[in-house]
């Protein structure tokens, strides 16, 4: 497929296969991504829109059914990701054929006695103690209902645990994500005044990233302090 580029502000996006364009780019100090773990989650989304859930509310959000979790990514993409970054920090780590780590991140996402997992664990190369983060991600149900997020992505991660996640890696300037999706990774690296490159092939999640990377950008340009202090009160949620 061919190959868009977009600049906004510090963040590099492009919309195509990452199995292209990641031959092409430059080193970077991270790759902090969350790949497809081939269970089929957007068809299993698409296919529930409208249905009763197990407490008798509606799943409203369909997000439309294209695929792009049918499998998850080639063994090699992972090697690749790994030479071209210092570190790397992998969500869904227990999905793929990745080896023994000293580090592993936890996300409690205080689900209770729903049907979905308790946890996601993220995959690290960092020569550190494991890590654990508590943020409620339950449908309507968010940690920080005042700053709510809209999601917009069906595997779309809280931004605060994406930032918490930036700051295990300390030191890191540099970031890339693979599979940019809606663009969380890039809004908080632009939060936090990291250079951010993103890859996302969906062409809808695509442009979201976009609008979220620019509205990001635009918020921290213009209200810069007003953006430290909101940043703040969501990391202090999680501290």
């Amino acid at each position: 497929m061919s190959v868009e580029k977009v600049v906004i502000g510090s963040a590099t996006l492009y919309h195509g296969d990452c199995r292209e364009v990641l031959p092409g780019l430059l080193p970077v100090d991270l790759v902090l991504t969350d790949p497809p773990y081939g269970i089929g989650v957007d068809v299993r989304m698409h296919a529930a829109a409208g249905k009763k859930s197990s407490g008798g509310a509606a799943y409203k959000r369909d997000y439309g059914a294209t695929n792009w979790d049918s499998e998850t990514p080639p063994d090699w993409l992972f090697g690749l990701m790994m030479d071209m970054s210092k570190n790397q920090i992998i969500f869904g780590g227990n999905y793929f054929n990745l080896p023994p780590t000293m580090c592993v991140l936890v996300w409690d996402k205080g689900n209770g006695t729903t049907k979905f997992s308790d946890f996601e664990l993220a995959w690290t190369s960092l020569r550190q103690a494991s890590r654990m983060i508590r943020y409620v991600w339950n449908g309507m149900i968010q940690q920080d209902m005042k700053n709510k997020e809209e999601r917009e992505h069906p595997t779309q991660k809280p931004l605060p645990v994406m930032r918490w996640a930036l700051m295990q890696a300390k030191g890191a300037q540099s970031v890339c994500d693979p599979f940019m999706g809606s663009g969380t990774t890039g809004v908080a690296c632009v939060m936090d005044g990291l250079q951010f490159t993103g890859v996302e092939r969906e062409r809808k999640y695509f442009d979201i990233a976009c609008r979220r990377i620019e509205d990001a950008k635009r918020q921290t340009s213009l209200f810069p302090e007003s953006a430290k202090a909101k940043a703040s009160e969501q990391m202090a949620l999680i501290a």
